[in-house]
């Protein structure tokens, strides 16, 4: 039997997905930099991939855990 849903982790995993969808528009913007030979402007959209990627595995966690609760994973 699945317990009770938390509503905040319902909306964190909304954000969840948004965070997804923004990393790979990212992602697509820092590969076209890289392959115009724009390596600067690569690198900084790399950087702020890594970053969603890192903010999106959290909130992932987060919304897989009883719900949503205990401390952040940390990582």
């Amino acid at each position: 039997m699945i317990g009770p849903v938390d509503p905040g982790t319902a909306e964190l995993s909304s954000i969840a997905t948004g965070l997804d969808d923004l990393v790979r528009r990212i992602t697509a913007h820092a590969e076209a930099a890289r392959a115009a030979g724009d390596d600067e402007r690569a690198a900084e959209l790399f950087a702020v991939e890594r970053a969603l990627a890192g903010a999106h595995r959290r909130l992932t966690r987060m919304t897989r855990s009883p719900l949503g609760s205990g401390p952040l994973p940390r990582g």
